[in-house]
């Protein structure tokens, strides 16, 4: 699939207020990452993927179905640590998530579904402990 056609689409999956909020998004990880970026069918009750991978490995994965989109940020131990160490930085929902995300034996599972751009910057610090910004 191509950029534009996947804008187009993911414009009538999600609507216009959280298709502004997913580029929003995109812009804000792009400016600060330099990443390989792949579009995906989703799997199960997602219809898109949009992955952000760097050196191999995913950094983070969006996801959209109708009238809905979500940040998936996986943590392992190290990256667990460092926001224990910081989880003071984070607003009470941000840290109510991860509390209440369960552990598997690759790391916690962060599904962060976004309504508004409010929690941008915030994605944007979880994303710093996951791997440091490559633009800035």
């Amino acid at each position: 699939m191509n950029d534009e056609f996947d804008r187009a689409a993911l414009l009538g999956l999600v609507g216009e207020q959280l298709a502004e909020v997913w580029q929003e998004l995109c812009a804000a990880i792009e400016a600060e990452y330099e990443t390989d970026r792949l579009w995906g069918k989703g799997f199960g009750c997602w219809t898109y993927e949009y992955k952000y991978r760097r050196g191999g490995k995913t950094l983070c994965t969006l996801y959209a179905k109708e009238n809905a989109i979500c940040l998936l940020v996986t943590l392992g131990r190290a990256e667990r640590e460092k926001f224990d160490a910081r989880r003071e930085s984070f607003s009470a929902k941000l840290q109510e998530l991860y509390d209440t995300t369960e552990t598997y034996h690759d790391g916690k599972w962060m599904w962060i579904e976004l309504r508004d751009s409010s929690l941008i910057d915030e994605l944007l610090e979880l994303l710093h402990i996951k791997r440091r910004p490559n633009r800035k």
